[in-house]
């Protein structure tokens, strides 16, 4: 996993000595002068300052000490879920999980039916909701993960997996919680006459075109486009440039210098189980259960 030389350059920082660090590595002190040496010349860096007082890291050698201990854990950690995940063989399902795409809900939705799935375990995926990055990891679906659930409608998003809704979040306001509307219970879209609203940019999602153009029918209001998927750069800057940003219920909680206030107005978003276009055989027959659970609660 990574390259063996490290291993005998790490021995020889930790001991402060090419003799004991021998003695740990069981070869002889000329074979670990030997790894070193060629080490120092692979990275053309002189990692140690050899003096009659001992040896002792140089500058250069701090930096490859530091990530070479991390690239060690890394490693570890690597092969540990490599072979949990042989392990588990084709009894796990994998659920992704982020900031704004949180697990919870799947996990909610899990313990009521893990009943037709005996000896089926779950195993969490974290990821990160990048802008730029999102597309590769909704389309990771049937590598990476077998669901992830969330809001969506995203054309983007449904190009790249198969969507089942289980119910509808509200779209709401956010603003900073020193902004002028921050004790507001509701917001009417004459309460937003002079503000810049931040949202994403037209054209992926109908219901968020639906809501611009309700916007951009009211005198007064400003619109800022966001990058295309939000994440929480998003946040950060709506919170540090006092504007308000058009967010979702379910969001309420992901920026703490946020407060998130309903509007007056009818625009809900669904939300639900994404998965593979290409459906495993597990993975067809849960949606299918899920299914069947939410037509018998229906009509229940």
């Amino acid at each position: 996993m990574y390259n063996e030389l490290l291993k005998a350059f790490v021995c020889v920082a930790d001991c402060g000595s090419f003799t004991k660090a021998a003695e740990k590595l069981y070869i002889s002190p000329p074979s670990v002068m030997k790894q070193i040496n060629a080490l120092e010349k692979h990275l053309n860096l002189k990692l140690f300052q050899r003096t009659n007082q001992g040896i002792h890291l140089t500058p250069a050698g701090n930096v490859i000490y530091r990530h070479a201990k991390f690239l060690f854990t890394y490693s570890e950690n690597a092969v540990r879920e490599a072979r949990a995940a042989e392990e588990a063989g084709e009894t796990t399902f994998c659920i992704g999980s982020s900031l704004l795409n949180p697990c919870k809900p799947f996990m909610d939705l899990w313990y009521r039916l893990n009943q037709y799935f005996p000896g089926y375990k779950l195993h969490i995926v974290p990821f990160e909701d990048n802008h730029e990055g999102i597309l590769s990891e909704i389309a990771a679906l049937g590598k990476k993960f077998d669901f992830l659930i969330g809001v969506c409608d995203s054309r983007l998003w449904l190009n790249r997996c198969q969507f089942l809704k289980l119910g509808e979040y509200q779209h709401c306001i956010a603003v900073p919680r020193e902004h002028r509307l921050a004790g507001k219970e509701k917001i009417s879209l004459s309460d937003l006459e002079g503000e810049t609203v931040m949202m994403v940019k037209k054209g992926d999602s109908a219901v968020v075109d639906s809501i611009r153009k309700e916007l951009e029918a009211y005198p007064g209001i400003l619109i800022e486009d966001t990058p295309q998927f939000y994440d929480l750069s998003v946040f950060n800057r709506c919170a540090e440039n006092q504007k308000v940003m058009l967010t979702v219920e379910c969001w309420k909680d992901v920026h703490p210098g946020l407060v998130t206030i309903p509007v007056e107005w009818d625009h809900p978003i669904p939300y639900g189980i994404l998965y593979p276009l290409e459906e495993l055989e597990d993975v067809h027959r849960f949606i299918e259960v899920v299914k069947e659970h939410n037509k018998e609660s229906a009509e229940n």
